[in-house]
């Protein structure tokens, strides 16, 4: 079950009587093609009928899945030839947040995202992807140099919200988060964000005020996660199932609120299921968007975006 949901259960099953059924049929040299046909239709059916009906907590356990791809993935898949930058000039580097300058075919880029680990090593350097503010600094720093030199700014979120240590907020976690959203919010080049996996809290919003807001089909965007949530809520952490459902925390429904732009579907069953059938979605999308961008100036760039965030958020008079 490494690797695999709860929910998935029934679907690996039946996937490894397949495998085991063409394997089987490969050492004896017997015909199964007519079985394999039936098992593999089977499949089919079942992974429409268990993805095709999922949860709010399905989708943020698919979100956080171990396979799904990062920032580091998606940048080699796209094939974007790209230099890392490190260190904020202040305090050091953050592993938790990569980003620099790069290509991508024609057009020169600057790309910054959230990055997690494979294994506990790398996750304990990479903090599970939990930035500190020298991260989201680095990240300022880097939109920047973006803004000074005309490039196009691409940005992958992709992290459970920013570290709340004490030495993370010593060193002025809240400000260096505050001060992101204010400069965000005047660069003068166009700005594509994209939602991988976790969209937590202002540790998400740090490098999320884009022009276009995009996100993954079984992508989570929220204040809060659905265990913090629950912990506040109704005093028991356990509860996160539920409050994952009063959140509204999926693509559909941020996309029916208006706070994101554009959803990228991924394969059935998610990304990691065909990692290179996502990333050629994920850069369809941003290359369409950033073309549309370009055509605009950068007050008029500055203007919409400034537009479009003050506007989220509906409210009635009692």
């Amino acid at each position: 079950m490494i690797g695999w949901l709860e929910f998935e259960r029934p679907l690996l099953e039946l996937e490894q009587r397949i495998d085991e059924l063409r394997s089987f049929a490969d050492s004896q040299n017997i015909d199964v093609a007519g079985e394999l046909a039936r098992l593999e239709a089977k499949a089919g059916e079942l992974r429409r009928q268990i993805y095709g009906k999922l949860t709010r907590w399905q989708m943020t356990q698919l979100a956080r899945h171990p396979r799904r791809p990062y920032t580091l993935d998606y940048l080699k898949m796209l094939g974007i030839d790209f230099v890392e930058l490190h260190g904020d000039r202040r305090f050091g580097d953050d592993a938790a947040i990569v980003g620099g300058f790069g290509f991508w075919g024609d057009r020169k880029v600057v790309v910054i995202g959230h990055q997690k680990g494979r294994d506990t090593k790398e996750n304990i350097r990479r903090n599970f992807g939990m930035a500190h503010p020298e991260g989201y600094r680095k990240a300022l720093r880097l939109m920047k140099m973006a803004a000074k030199y005309g490039r196009p700014i691409i940005t992958f979120v992709d992290t459970p919200g920013a570290y709340p240590g004490i030495g993370a907020e010593e060193r002025g976690q809240a400000e260096a988060i505050a001060v992101n959203l204010h400069e965000m919010a005047r660069l003068p080049v166009p700005f594509v964000v994209v939602v991988i996996g976790e969209g937590g809290s202002g540790g998400a919003l740090g490098i999320a005020v884009g022009d276009r807001v995009l996100m993954m089909e079984y992508a989570i965007y929220s204040v809060i996660s659905p265990e913090g949530c629950a912990s506040i809520l109704y005093r028991d952490a356990a509860k996160a199932q539920q409050a994952a459902e009063a959140m509204k925390i999926t693509a559909p429904d941020l996309m029916s609120l208006g706070v994101i732009d554009e959803i990228v579907r991924e394969p059935v069953g998610g990304a990691h299921r065909d990692p290179e059938m996502a990333a050629r979605n994920v850069g369809e999308a941003i290359q369409r968007h950033l073309s549309e961008l370009e055509k605009l100036s950068p007050r008029e760039l500055v203007d919409r975006r400034l537009e479009k965030f003050m506007s989220m958020g509906k409210y009635k008079e009692a």
